[in-house]
């Protein structure tokens, strides 16, 4: 018994070192010599002019997110068109179920205005 929970601490402390290693070996390795052309905020190529903080409608990544869950969603929807001809009633039944609360939220989000583009 103990030995599985060893093989779950081995796991969680080499998830944990992993990255952490990635992180001090760049922050090391990089460059560090910053200069007042290289804090400047760059955008495309254009200088700024002006305050840098502009604020953007959360709108619009409303409706990115909305259209993300909706796009990732679909493909769960893929394997059960794949092999419709082999499923059970229950399989239909948990394909239609799985329709209908993405039917539920596409509901919801458009009548909370997710949806406007304006």
């Amino acid at each position: 018994m103990l030995s599985d929970w060893l093989y779950i601490g081995l796991f969680i402390l080499i998830a944990a070192a992993l990255p952490a290693a990635a992180i001090i070996v760049a922050g090391l390795l990089g460059p560090h010599k910053p200069n007042s052309i290289k804090n400047q905020t760059y955008e495309c190529g254009i200088e700024t002019v002006g305050e840098t903080w502009v604020q953007f409608k959360a709108q619009y990544y409303i409706f990115a997110l909305v259209f993300l869950v909706f796009d990732v969603e679909t493909v769960f929807l893929y394997p059960w068109a794949v092999a419709f001809g082999q499923l059970t009633l229950y399989g239909v039944l948990e394909a239609t179920l799985f329709i209908l609360i993405l039917a539920g939220g596409l509901l919801y989000a458009w009548r909370k205005g997710a949806l406007e583009w304006v």
